[in-house]
């Protein structure tokens, strides 16, 4: 018995690093304009509350988000399902790994 319990304990610690991994980070953005929902401003910079709600978002580089993400103001926000992460696109193509999602590259699972 001591045996499963050690290989669940595994499975499970592997999954939730797999799944904070994927997820996009949720981290202080450069603020334009009014910062997103789970933000609040610092100088020039949005900075994610202690709230515990706050999603990770990415600046928004057109007037639409990547699939996945939702709007909120001039940000994209991580829907709660989502488990990828984007990063905005230069040029026509995305980097190994990723694909094209409008003006974005999510990465691949």
């Amino acid at each position: 018995m001591p045996h499963i319990a050690s290989l669940l304990l595994l499975s499970t610690s592997t999954f939730l690093s797999v799944v904070a991994f994927a997820q996009q980070p949720i981290r202080p953005l450069p603020k334009v304009g009014s910062c997103p929902l789970g933000y609040y401003s610092s100088g020039n910079y949005c900075v994610p509350s202690s709230s515990g709600n706050t999603r990770g978002a990415i600046e928004k580089s057109s007037s639409s988000c990547p699939l996945g993400f939702f709007s909120s103001g001039n940000y994209c926000l991580n829907s709660p399902s989502n488990e990828r992460e984007a990063i905005q696109k230069t040029g026509s193509s995305c980097p190994l790994g990723w694909f094209s999602s409008g003006s974005y590259c999510l990465k691949s699972r």
